[in-house]
């Protein structure tokens, strides 16, 4: 006997034909990408926090030894940062023309934004993995390596633009499908695209999907200690990607080194579905942008009885 269900109301995207249509799409069909300017290539696990790494460096590498400035949107900046900080050492690049932004950050219930002194906060691991792990006399100004804080919460897309906008802009979808922080549920997100599209930096509520995802994060235990995430966050907006300069999306999040991944689908949906705000980083798809996926998530979708239900 056939069973037939709707997802959950508290799915934000749930169009059941289109969800059915990524699924199937397979390890050999994801590089095949019907916008050509929509560029996905598939590495191995390791390789694509390595290139990672490696693009962030010969980035600022090429930029400083030309003199020229360079403006970066840094996602997370877990100590995995220390590496790039390392080759700066190691090669003696003087980075007094970086400037870095981080995407989001933390905030209370209040929309207060948590403060670099936060050791879970995303400006505080930006000042201990990065900035001062590169040698003082190569360092830019702290001033040019920027977080969001309640007081310049107000200008900072004006901020980037006034700098010329972002040279890149690095992303990666979040279990709902969030582009950086910016929610396809959140209250404070229009639904509507063209509205959408224009969105700057915000203080938005987080999904509880995203509640369960970071509550898995080692830095708050990966112990699944929901309540220990805060409940919003500041974000910049689809408006500081798309008038980047250059984007290059990153999908490669698993559980600890796992082949289980709650990014499989939703990096399928983000590439390969309708360009919607309920599911954000699908924006991706409106610029030209290269993506990297993992092995683990260009895997297909199927069941797996050996690890039972």
């Amino acid at each position: 006997m056939e069973f037939k269900f709707s997802p959950s109301k508290h799915v934000p995207f749930r169009d059941t034909a289109v969800l059915e249509k990524v699924r199937k799409i397979t390890r050999e069909q994801i590089m095949k990408h019907p916008n050509p300017d929509v560029k996905i290539q598939v590495m191995k696990d390791f390789d694509v926090w390595f290139m990672f790494m490696m693009d962030i460096f010969f980035r600022i590498k090429d930029a400083m030894e030309s003199g020229k400035k360079l403006v970066m949107i840094l996602p997370q900046p877990w100590p995995l940062y220390r590496n790039v900080a390392y080759m700066i050492n190691k090669s003696r690049i003087n980075c007094k023309n970086l400037y870095t932004f981080n995407m989001d950050e933390y905030a209370n219930e209040d929309g207060v934004i948590a403060p670099e002194s936060w050791p879970f906060g995303f400006t505080h691991a930006l000042k201990k993995y990065f900035y001062n792990e590169i040698d003082p006399e190569l360092r830019p100004l702290e001033k040019q390596m920027i977080g969001f804080t309640n007081e310049n919460f107000k200008d900072y897309g004006k901020m980037i633009t006034d700098l010329g906008g972002a040279d890149i802009c690095y992303n990666g979808p979040g279990w709902t499908g969030h582009f950086a922080f910016v929610e396809p549920d959140a209250p404070e997100v229009s639904k509507n695209l063209d509205e959408f599209v224009k969105m700057g930096p915000s203080i938005v509520t987080l999904s509880p999907f995203t509640l369960a995802q970071n509550s898995l994060h080692g830095s708050f235990g990966a112990s699944g200690d929901i309540a220990a995430v805060p409940p919003k966050a500041a974000t910049i907006g689809p408006a500081q990607y798309l008038t980047s300069k250059n984007r290059l999306g990153i999908y490669c999040i698993g559980v600890n080194g796992t082949s289980t991944s709650w990014q499989r689908l939703i990096t399928r949906l983000s590439l390969f579905g309708p360009v919607t705000p309920l599911v954000p980083d699908s924006i991706v798809q409106l610029q030209p942008v290269n993506v990297w996926v993992s092995e683990s998530l260009a895997q297909n979708i199927e069941p797996d009885w050996d690890k039972g239900y």
